[in-house]
């Protein structure tokens, strides 16, 4: 199948496309930024509604490992491997299941630096883009409050780089961490396959690693929306531009190595890896060879007595197996007859 550009068919094509399937500029995409507002302020009141549950459900746990240690461990600073893996764990399955709830409505961005890689794209138009960047913010924003008005204690999530990593390395680390989350989607999610529907695994997945990996180091933001939420709502760091330019970056970084794979055809590259037909398994393969017929205790050769032996059992065994094998009698029987007739 031949793929002509980059504009792709995903859950965030605006309804004209189902509906009238005359109308060549809602097919082609060409009516205009304004054309489809009514659904663009829909799907980004959906896509609020996601960030809000992705973030309240992820920052809610980073918030939780913090009033544990509070109780439990009064001198601890929340700087252990178990917090990091409590904390990374509970963004990734957030991201799983948020993702899972809302992708067939919105896409499930949640992320601005998704959604500026999809708008580059031609994924989504720029009037969406812009209402899904508010609306992911405005969820960041609310998530924090709700997590904040929950939960005792002050709120204690937000994104600053550890003592000894310096601003380059923070800004590094999630600019590449975000290009993984971003890839991700775009491979998972944006490009159609068999296991598309299953993208909200993956790229929960992903979350969850990436976080392992910078929330010791930078706080593990891997999206500004989660950043600026929290900052709101309590304080901005002198850092906090790092949690703009890095995931920024990040999701040019991806789009890049996308477009890459686009132009080189990367599905030409290893075909069929997604196949479920068993006859584009590999064949005569140098140690799958069938060992050397020796004979048994009987003088029968072991081969081709067991494989025989195999096959009438399984043929006996297998009412199946019985039926196609009467049917296909019945089927020479016929032709036979139907030759001496002619």
């Amino acid at each position: 199948m031949t793929r002509k550009s980059l504009r792709l068919s995903i859950p965030l094509r605006s309804n004209n496309e189902f509906n009238d399937p005359n109308d060549d500029n809602a097919r082609n995409g060409n009516g205009g930024w304004l054309a489809d507002w009514r659904t663009d302020v829909t799907a980004a009141t959906f896509e609020f509604l996601g960030t809000c549950v992705f973030l309240m459900l992820s920052l809610g746990t980073a918030q939780s490992s913090a009033y544990l240690n509070t109780i439990y461990k009064p001198g601890s600073d929340g700087s252990n491997t178990s917090d990091f893996l409590y904390i990374s764990a509970g963004f990734g399955f957030a991201l799983l299941v948020a993702a899972w709830l809302f992708f067939r409505v919105t896409g499930a961005l949640f992320n601005p630096n998704i959604a500026t890689a999809l708008v580059i794209l031609g994924v989504i138009k720029p009037f969406r883009y812009i209402l899904f960047v508010i609306a992911q913010l405005v969820g960041g924003i609310c998530a924090a409050a709700i997590v904040q008005g929950l939960m005792p204690g002050e709120l204690n999530v937000n994104t600053v780089p550890s003592p000894g990593i310096n601003r380059a390395q923070a800004l590094f680390i999630e600019m590449f961490v975000t290009s993984f989350l971003t890839l991700a989607v775009l491979m998972l999610a944006v490009e159609k396959h068999r296991s598309t529907p299953f993208a909200p695994v993956g790229v929960g997945m992903t979350l969850f690693i990436c976080e392992l990996w910078s929330i010791p180091l930078t706080g593990g933001s891997v999206n500004t929306a989660r950043s600026f939420g929290p900052a709101v709502v309590t304080n901005f760091h002198n850092t906090h531009w790092i949690y703009w330019l890095g995931p920024t970056l990040g999701a040019l970084l991806a789009t890049a190595v996308y477009i890459f794979a686009k132009r080189s055809k990367y599905w030409t590259l290893t075909p069929d890896q997604d196949s479920v037909d068993h006859r584009k398994s590999p064949n005569d393969l140098p140690l799958a060879a069938r060992s050397p017929t020796r004979a048994d205790g009987n003088g029968a050769q072991l081969g081709q007595s067991s494989t025989t032996r195999g096959s009438d059992a399984t043929a006996a065994g297998d009412p199946l197996s019985q039926a196609e094998k009467g049917r296909g009698q019945a089927t020479g029987s016929g032709l036979a007859s139907g030759v001496e007739h002619a």
